[in-house]
């Protein structure tokens, strides 16, 4: 049967899929065993997700190396 489609013939699924694809870059990366555990408790106690801690940690550290002001988004 499959999922039903919108009118334009697409699905939820394959319409966020399209989004994100647009909008976003993606980014994959591997730590070692017991840290991602402490990363995300570390975001938690910030009150975001994961992905903002670990891209926030990313800026922060980019414009430093970069001498760089760091700017909010």
């Amino acid at each position: 049967m499959g999922r039903p489609k919108k009118e334009n013939g697409m699905s939820a699924t394959d319409y966020k899929r399209e989004f994100n694809e647009k909008a976003y870059d993606r980014i994959n990366g591997y730590v070692k065993q017991g840290k991602k555990s402490r990363y995300k408790a570390a975001a938690d106690a910030m009150g975001c997700s994961l992905n903002r801690f670990m891209e926030q940690a990313m800026d922060k550290l980019a414009a430093e190396v970069l001498g760089e002001e760091m700017t909010e988004e």
